[in-house]
């Protein structure tokens, strides 16, 4: 019988794999390197644990597993989960006749069963919209970057089926003023037909969650085109969209009771005073650039500068002070257009005078306000209490600066610490920051609602949390990165190296709050393809509740720039206790068909 190792998952999770030959690579056409082959066999590590519960016997039985399945995975139903491993291994002949075999117990070990995360929704998901945070993109029609890339309804498809809970449409008239385009206006991007972002949005909405998707709108459109929206939306949602009894909201409604129902969000309607214009801005092609490593750059906190900011704040023409949904000159016509204004759920709030003005709550009524992420971050060093307070009830919204010419993104934890619930990611821009957004709504089985923190929704003035503080250490979160392996499955021999197997290294952090974020590395094992570490890291957390841990794999090249292995973040606070499998990711976010790490997770 064979040795089994990680997995090489298609159809069944505790398939065997085959066998690895001796790897050859050619040199100079004249000689041949030959390396060992792959190991099929578990670290020592994981040798040590299965030794301990095994004993001198070399098999794990029944009680023997249950004692592992307690101590050491945490399982709350140690005797069923016991149960199940050895059935299991009875099922692909690596049971021996005193119990689990070391074969058996990898096998177990090394499986999709064995997953760091559960994938179910377990959260209350009855209270208002206000308190959680949602899966949220920004201009989710670009195909690339913010000025030259095409429009299309793909990329809204694709948002959709990885769990995005909130759709930005940009809508405006085309050339003959008869239709409505959906294109970042006054950019060089080519446009795509709102009707045809509508039925994606119709086909795939509920694809992987059932949970409310949003729709905000920046609307550019006159009275006419506003009406042939409402028409459109009415007739492709039908009683999916959702309208509520009032136009004024005193609390949101709970993602539960909006399940399988889709929210327009976007400014009570206005009517231009001449139809709007759309330049083509040339000059600003030049400008932004590429992130500085092929896999995106590394996440910092910003730590903007005080200076007069109030002047930001104070002026309600200036720039930085006008969101995305801000049009040219505009008039009310509350008259006008009341089929559109019907179908808005979550009204955009108005920015009237300072921000302080604009954070005071509306008992009587809630709602939506967008913040550039430079004007968030500003606003944070002054305003960080009312900022809490807002988010208790209305929703805040955070959308890229607009610099970010190149699609990539900010950090979003700045956003999350202080309670914004919509912090707004270019979903193409393939960076760390992106994955950190994946990794935080892989929470709560992956339903693009994730419940905000007891503290966030405290407002009370002695208790609002304050991020900047010095705080005590709640958690001490102990990661161990046994070994990787499905690299030699998924790559060519030549794919890392032209002349031999790869020097993989893997990076282990956490961001979260500025002092819990932090990143280690293991040492780079030579000529590997299944490499094995068996180190141990400790991460001190002040706030468990909002870390995310960063898992990256690298392979070291002594001449150019490591290549990128695969990478996952996952939500610290649903971490399971014990021995996981954790399948890594490619740039974008999908998982890769067979790599993974073992690696061990406990909480002091």
């Amino acid at each position: 019988m064979q040795s089994n190792s990680f997995l090489r998952l298609h159809h069944k999770p505790w398939c065997k794999i085959r066998t690895i030959k001796m790897y050859n690579y050619r040199i100079c056409y004249c000689f041949r390197l030959r390396y060992r082959p792959a190991s099929n066999e578990p670290s020592d590590g994981l040798k040590k644990v299965f030794k301990k519960y095994s004993g001198e016997v070399g098999a794990m039985g029944l009680e023997q597993l249950q004692h592992f399945m307690s101590e050491v995975q945490g399982e709350a139903d140690a005797v069923a989960a016991a149960q199940t491993v050895l059935e299991r291994s009875k099922e692909f002949r690596l049971l021996k006749r005193k119990g689990v075999s070391l074969d058996a117990f990898f096998h177990y070990l090394s499986s999709n069963e064995n997953s760091p995360l559960l994938p179910v929704v377990h959260q209350d998901m009855t209270a208002p919209l206000s308190h959680y945070f949602i899966f949220t993109g920004h201009n989710s029609y670009l195909t690339g970057n913010q000025l030259t890339s095409d429009c299309s309804d793909q990329p809204i498809r694709t948002a959709l089926l990885r769990g995005v809970r909130g759709i930005e449409l940009d809508v405006w008239p085309n050339s003959n003023h008869d239709d409505i385009n959906v294109l970042h206006g006054r950019t060089l991007t080519t446009p795509v037909k709102l009707i045809d972002c509508l039925r994606t949005i119709r086909e795939y909405a509920f694809a992987s969650s059932p949970y409310p998707l949003i729709i905000t709108l920046e609307d550019h459109l006159n009275t006419t085109l506003r009406a042939k929206l409402a028409s459109m939306m009415n007739q492709i949602f039908g009683d999916l969209l959702y309208v509520p009894n009032t136009e004024h909201i005193e609390t949101f409604p709970s993602p539960e009771d909006l399940k399988m129902k889709i929210l327009v969000s976007t400014k009570p309607p206005t009517e231009y005073l001449e139809e709007p214009k759309m330049p083509r801005d040339k000059d600003t092609e030049a400008q932004g650039g590429a992130e500085d490593e092929a896999w995106g750059e590394e996440i910092v906190h910003q730590k903007p500068e005080i200076g007069d900011i109030s002047k930001v704040f104070e002026h309600k023409q200036s720039e930085e002070f006008q969101d995305e949904e801000d049009h040219d000159e505009i008039i009310e016509r509350p008259h006008e257009a009341a089929d559109y204004r019907h179908l808005i759920s979550i009204p955009a709030r108005k920015k009237i005078g300072g921000l302080t003005e604009t954070l005071k709550t509306d008992s009587n009524q809630v709602g939506r306000l967008s913040l550039s992420e430079q004007v968030f971050e500003k606003a944070t060093i002054h305003h960080g209490n009312e900022i809490i307070r807002f988010t208790k009830n209305n929703l805040l919204r955070i959308y890229p600066r607009g610099t970010r010419f190149a699609s990539s993104n900010c950090n979003p934890m700045h956003g999350w610490m202080y309670g914004a619930q919509m912090v707004a990611f270019n979903m193409q821009g393939y960076a760390r920051s992106l994955w950190v957004m994946q990794g935080m709504f892989r929470a709560n089985g992956g339903c693009g609602y994730v419940k905000k923190p007891d503290f966030l929704l405290d407002t009370e003035e002695v208790h609002i949390f304050d991020p900047k503080a010095e705080l005590p250490v709640k958690k001490i979160l102990k990661v161990k990165v046994f070994m990787g392996d499905g690299w030699r499955f998924d790559y060519s021999k030549t794919h890392f190296d032209r002349y031999s197997p790869p020097d993989f290294y893997t990076r282990v952090g956490i961001a979260g709050v500025p002092a819990d974020s932090r990143m280690e590395r293991t040492n780079a094992i030579e000529d590997n393809w299944t490499p094995m570490w068996d180190k141990e890291f400790e991460f001190k957390l002040r706030v468990p509740e909002l870390a995310v841990l960063r898992i990256e794999v690298h392979e070291y090249d002594m001449s150019e720039k490591d290549d990128f292995a695969g990478q996952i973040c996952l939500p610290v606070w649903e971490l399971r206790r014990g021995i996981r499998a954790v399948r890594l990711c490619d740039r974008k976010g999908d998982l890769l068909p067979s790599v993974r790490l073992l690696m061990q997770f406990n909480f002091a």
